[in-house]
C-alpha cells in the first residue's frame, strides 16, 4: 500500500542547523535577539520544544522555537479543510442536432438547468452532418434560442462558435 502525503515541509531543525548567527523567536512570537546556533539549540532543549528555521534566506536566518510535531499536523489539518471545502466545476457536455424537434429540446434545456442549478458549466452543441453544414445559421439560431430558455439561472460565457461539424458555447451558472 502506497502512502500518501498532504504536506511537504522541508524545514530544517534542531542539529541540522549551522549558521553562526540566528535571529530567534520564542513560542510566543517574541524575538529572542541574534544568537548562534548551539546556544538557540540549548534554549530550545531547556523548553522541550524544537528549533525551526523558518526563513533561510533572510540575513541573519530567522528560527523559531516550536513544537514542530505540533505544527506539521496543523499544516496537515489545515490543508485537509481547504481540500474538503473546495468545489469542483465539471463542464457538462449537452448535443442536439439542427432538426431537433420542440419537445426534445426541452428536455434538453431541463437537464442543462439541472446542470447549472448543481454549480456545473454546460457546454451546449449541435452537429451538422451531410448538407446540414450549409444551414448553419439554423443551428446558431438554435443555440441562441436555448440560451434564452435558460437566461434565468445562466449566463452565456462564449458565443455560439463553429470548430469543424459542431458549433458550440458555454453556458455558466448565475451567482446567488
Amino acid at each position: 500500500m502506497e502512502v500518501l502525503t498532504i504536506a511537504k515541509f522541508d524545514h530544517q531543525l534542531n542539529e541540522e542547523i549551522c549558521d553562526k548567527e540566528l535571529r530567534v523567536i520564542s513560542e510566543d512570537g517574541t524575538q529572542l535577539g541574534i544568537m548562534s546556533a548551539e546556544q538557540a539549540n540549548a534554549l530550545a532543549d531547556e523548553q522541550g520544544l524544537d528549533l525551526v528555521k523558518i526563513s533561510p534566506n533572510a540575513v541573519p536566518p530567522v528560527c523559531r522555537i516550536m513544537d514542530y510535531s505540533k505544527y506539521c499536523f496543523d499544516q496537515r489539518k489545515r490543508e485537509k479543510e481547504a481540500k474538503k471545502n473546495q468545489k469542483v466545476v465539471e463542464v457538462k457536455e449537452i448535443r442536439m442536432s439542427p432538426s431537433i424537434d420542440t419537445n426534445d429540446f426541452n428536455t434538453k434545456v431541463k437537464a442543462a438547468q439541472k446542470f447549472l442549478a448543481d454549480g456545473n458549466r454546460v457546454k451546449v452543441s449541435v452537429r451538422f452532418r451531410g448538407r446540414e453544414m450549409a444551414h448553419t445559421n439554423l443551428g446558431e439560431k438554435l443555440l441562441i434560442d436555448f440560451a434564452e430558455a435558460c437566461s434565468e439561472i445562466a449566463n452565456m460565457e462564449k458565443n455560439p462558435k463553429l470548430e469543424g461539424r459542431f458549433m458550440a458555447m458555454f453556458l455558466t451558472p448565475k451567482k446567488q
